[in-house]
């Protein structure tokens, strides 16, 4: 076979372009993005195990038996009853074409994110829309500030646009960037809000805001400084561990230059999520970074933003951090492993064991799958067509058939089949892939999606008054001084809860636990037993459980934030025992 450019699917910054060629997997070297490499995930692609054959109550059937199963369930659940829950692992476009089927027969679908819900509500409240800053804007930035983000771990390929940069970092944990910045401020988790008003006012006290663009932009800006003012100087940097001096030092590594702000999806894991964001965004708009080449805010752009979707997506919804499972005869899990990605486990595990039929389909195995009475195998996206777009860059990627399936289906076959079955209205599939086609534009090597921004909100924000509108409160309600902080960041060996899963809990060893030693963690919500590992980069006020560990959600609640629905992974301090 000759090589075939393709993109990764996964939930990642990068969507990488990759060659495939006699069934290896490599980066493409002609993507300014990828420059060639791949993650870890993909180079040892095949070497995960997946799903190879259907089963229904534990014994294995046939693809065209388990379909059959499906659409018998189905007809004996009355649409209300069923709930759709989809994660979002796979960013390719045709993976939405099930909420159709679903929004179309009646069915409830999910809303929300488990990821970064509350920071895009706090970028919506403030700019309007949330769009892309693309890494070219940031590779002609002069300083870059790292708020919160690993981009060793989730953003791999945007290192090659900081290089040579004047670097700040600003995390709870000591990361590899950390170790290599000009100035690294190791806050305490949860202080960024506090730090970001702080710098608010100390960037107007210095006169470092740009006049001229505020008084055109966003001319409330006065009141924000009023609101800045109500932070205790003294206490609130005592507080959140950070001295006047690195206040001082941020100030002159920024001042005159131009900057970018890379916020992380750690920043906002609590219920005021959206305000740490929002206060961050204001931070780029009294330096006056929107709008202008090589500078910016970036957090996680809207990969849909200028494409319209073919679907039916008109549906009854809930929260995708909180279902209440047992209101549902009927569960269709399709990538995606609540029993372990949701909040709240044993809330989460209570609710499904009361669900009559849930139903997974995916790739893998997980603490889902295992519960679920029909396990129904999807096709890698090597196996079947797509399209897909991204939220770290604006690029538009076709997604070819690369080689045969064995085994599995994809999501438009499932979907095609309960169409007809229940006389749903359903285009072909070559349809609704021209349909995304349509929405790109090629330019020299790449093809981009329409409409998009070069330089975002260079005409000015998309709110009503076309204003960027500041936080006007702030409810400071985290406790920042009992219990320890739980830090859940993503594994560079796992991606949630795939692949190579962590299974320890990290601590620093000032805490005085041994290397090895069982111990339990216990909050509010529940409690989990891990085996100790030090870990010199943790604050000794914190203990690291990865994204995925098994039993990690256990500890925290399902009260979702504030604005936009998200998990608040963070928002539970914890304690912990000797086993």
């Amino acid at each position: 076979m000759s090589k075939i450019t393709t993109a990764c699917p996964l939930d990642c910054y990068d969507a990488c372009s990759i060659v495939y060629e006699e069934g290896k997997l490599r980066g493409n070297k002609e993507d300014p993005y990828t420059h060639g490499y791949l993650c870890p995930h993909l180079n040892h692609y095949e070497k995960h195990n997946r799903i190879e054959s259907a089963r229904y109550d534990g014994k294995p059937v046939s693809m065209d038996e388990a379909l059959q199963i499906l659409q018998e369930i189905v007809a004996k659940s009355e649409p209300q009853k069923i709930l759709h829950y989809r994660g979002h692992g796979n960013f390719g476009l045709m993976q939405k074409v099930t909420d159709h089927f679903f929004a179309s027969y009646g069915a409830t679908l999910t809303k929300g994110s488990l990821c970064d819900g509350a920071g895009e509500a706090g970028i919506m409240q403030g700019r309007g829309a949330n769009h892309v800053l693309p890494p070219e804007q940031i590779g002609k930035a002069e300083v870059v500030i790292v708020w919160g983000r690993n981009l060793h771990t989730s953003n791999s390929h945007l290192l090659p646009f900081i290089k040579n940069k004047t670097l700040i970092v600003i995390d709870p944990v000591r990361t590899k960037l950390a170790e290599q910045a000009d100035l690294y401020l190791q806050i305490k988790p949860s202080g960024d809000l506090y730090l970001a008003l702080m710098l608010a006012r100390f960037i107007m006290i210095e006169g470092l805001e740009d006049e001229a663009y505020l008084e055109v932009f966003a001319e409330e800006y006065e009141e924000f400084y009023e609101l800045t003012q109500t932070v205790r100087i003294r206490a609130v940097l005592e507080s959140i561990d950070v001295t006047l001096g690195e206040v001082g030092n941020i100030l002159e590594l920024i001042r005159g230059q131009r900057l970018v702000i890379l916020a992380g999806v750690g920043i906002q894991k609590y219920r005021n999520g959206a305000d740490v964001m929002r206060s961050i965004d204001a931070l780029g708009v009294l330096l006056g970074l929107f709008g202008k080449e090589g500078c910016g805010v970036s957090y996680l752009g809207n990969s849909s933003a200028n494409i319209a979707s073919p679907f039916m997506t008109k549906a009854a919804r809930v929260s995708v951090g909180n279902v209440d499972f047992p209101k549902y005869r009927t569960v269709f899990v399709q990538g995606a492993n609540p029993l372990n990605q949701m909040p709240d486990t044993t809330r989460v595990m209570s609710g499904i064991d009361k669900v009559e039929n849930l139903i997974y389909f995916g790739l893998y195995e997980n603490e889902t799958s295992e519960k679920a009475s029909l396990v129904i195998p999807a096709k890698s996206f090597l196996e079947k067509e797509d399209i897909r777009a991204s939220y770290g860059h604006n690029a538009l990627q076709r997604m070819p058939v690369v080689q045969e399936s064995r085994f599995g289906i994809s999501e438009y076959a499932l979907t095609e089949m309960l169409c007809k079955a229940f006389d749903v209205i359903i285009d072909s599939e070559q349809y609704y892939l021209d349909h995304f086609t349509a929405f790109g534009k090629k330019h020299d090597a790449q093809t981009f999606v329409k409409g998009r921004q070069k330089i975002p909100y260079a005409n000015g924000f998309e709110t009503d008054d076309e204003m960027f509108e500041f936080l006007d409160e702030v409810d400071f309600d985290f406790d920042l001084e009992n219990d320890l902080f739980l830090i859940t960041s993503k594994s560079a060996k796992s991606l949630n809860s795939q692949f190579g899963r962590e299974k320890n809990v990290y601590v620093h060893p000032q805490m005085g636990y041994l290397e090895g030693q069982r111990l339990r963690i216990v909050s509010k919500n529940g409690s989990v037993e891990l085996e100790a590992v030090h870990d010199e980069r943790l604050r000794p006020d914190s203990v690291l459980i990865y994204s995925g560990t098994e039993g990690v959600n256990n500890l925290t609640t399902s009260k979702l934030s504030y604005d936009g629905d998200n998990a608040a992974y963070q928002e539970n301090k914890v304690k912990v025992e000797i086993c």
